[in-house]
């Protein structure tokens, strides 16, 4: 029984991955995958523990998206 569930949860996860691959990503979008690791790994460096790194990732992401996002606007990207 439990691999039954493990085999579902895998194949889910599959699932979306690919799903999400369907299309190239903005540069905001990249830019706030990048920033909220990036993000979390200083904020764990300076301040430790969960809440430094959750603050850390927030942070980055948000500065990572801003940062894609003039970029994609300076490119003249549409959607």
């Amino acid at each position: 029984m439990k691999i039954r569930h493990i085999l579902l949860a895998t194949t889910c996860t599959a699932a979306l991955a690919l799903g999400g691959c369907a299309s190239n990503p903005t540069n905001a979008q990249v830019g706030t995958g990048v920033g909220a690791v990036v993000g979390g790994a200083a904020g764990n460096a300076i301040f430790g523990g969960p809440v430094g790194t959750i603050g850390g990732a927030a942070a980055g992401a948000l500065v990572g998206h801003e940062i894609g996002e003039d970029r994609d606007q300076r490119r003249g990207y549409r959607r």
